[in-house]
């Protein structure tokens, strides 16, 4: 899977949905910096991008940086209090309780 959604990067398509793919798929696969870069990639094409906010703490927390997991939660917060999505801000505040 990483290595079609690669070369769609590669092609030159470049969007939140396709960085997001990218990142979750890093993420369970253990590379977290690889992680990291893309789901950044995503909130910055998509800031109002919930999941990703949420995926990208994890994988900051993972790559043993709880500064940069504590920051993409409390963005994450915003993004989905924003959205109404009430269920990823409950979740990144557990995260965020759980990381103090």
């Amino acid at each position: 899977m990483i290595e079609s959604l690669e070369k769609m990067l590669a092609k030159g398509v470049d969007n939140s949905l396709l960085r997001f793919g990218l990142g979750k798929a890093y993420l369970d696969q253990g590379d977290y910096p690889q992680a990291a870069e893309h789901l950044a990639r995503c909130v910055a094409h998509d800031a109002k991008y919930s999941a990703a906010w949420k995926l990208l703490g994890k994988a900051h927390r993972a790559a043993g940086d709880p500064t940069a997991a504590r920051q993409a939660w409390e963005q994450g917060i915003e993004a989905a209090r924003g959205q109404g999505d009430k269920q990823a801000e409950k979740e990144m505040a557990v995260f965020l309780r759980k990381l103090s």
